[in-house]
C-alpha cells in the first residue's frame, strides 16, 4: 500500500513540474513584433554611446537613459528591443508607460508607439557583479532597438566602461 502511495506521489510530481516548464515556456516565449516600415515615422537620436568609466564590481547597477524622439508625421513604433548580454537589461517609458524589461534572451510581442513630436527613454541597466570575480576589466554592451522608421529600421546603443573590483 505505501509503495503505491509513493508511486503516485512521484507520478504526480513529475506531471507537477512538467507542468510548469510547459507553462513558464509559454509565458516567455512570444513571438516578435512585426511593424511595417513607415515612410512618414522619422526617428532622432542625440546619442548613441556612453561610457560609464570605472564601474565598482561591488557598488550595484549602473544606468544610463537614452532619449529617442519622434520628428517624422507618423506614429514611430519600437519594438524587438535585445541586450548584448544577460547582465544587462532595457526598458522603455512612453508617456509614463513602462515596457517589461528586455534583455539578451527576450523575446517579446510588445511594441511601444511614440506619438508626432513626442519622445521615448530607453533606460539601460548593467549589473558588474552579474559575472562574478572574474568579470572585472573592460565591458562593452549593446541593445538595439528596431523601429518602423525606413531610413533607420534599428538603432544600436553602445556603452562601455571597466569593473573594478
Amino acid at each position: 500500500m505505501n509503495d503505491k502511495k509513493i508511486i503516485i506521489g512521484f507520478v504526480v510530481l513529475t506531471l507537477l513540474i512538467l507542468g510548469g516548464g510547459v507553462y513558464i515556456l509559454s509565458v516567455t516565449t512570444a513571438n516578435p513584433a512585426v511593424v511595417n516600415l513607415a515612410q512618414n515615422a522619422k526617428v532622432s537620436v542625440d546619442q548613441k554611446t556612453h561610457d560609464w568609466g570605472n564601474i565598482p564590481y561591488s557598488g550595484g547597477n549602473v544606468s544610463k537613459t537614452f532619449t529617442i524622439k519622434n520628428t517624422g508625421t507618423d506614429s514611430l513604433k519600437l519594438t524587438n528591443i535585445k541586450t548584448s548580454c544577460a547582465c544587462t537589461y532595457a526598458q522603455v517609458i512612453i508617456d509614463g508607460k513602462t515596457s517589461p524589461n528586455f534583455g539578451m534572451h527576450t523575446t517579446s510581442s510588445w511594441v511601444g508607439e511614440v506619438a508626432l513630436g513626442k519622445e521615448a527613454n530607453l533606460t539601460v541597466v548593467f549589473d558588474p557583479a552579474f559575472h562574478g570575480p572574474s568579470g572585472v576589466g573592460a565591458i562593452e554592451r549593446l541593445v538595439s532597438v528596431e523601429t518602423n522608421d525606413i531610413q533607420n529600421p534599428k538603432l544600436e546603443f553602445s556603452l562601455k566602461g571597466v569593473v573594478v573590483k
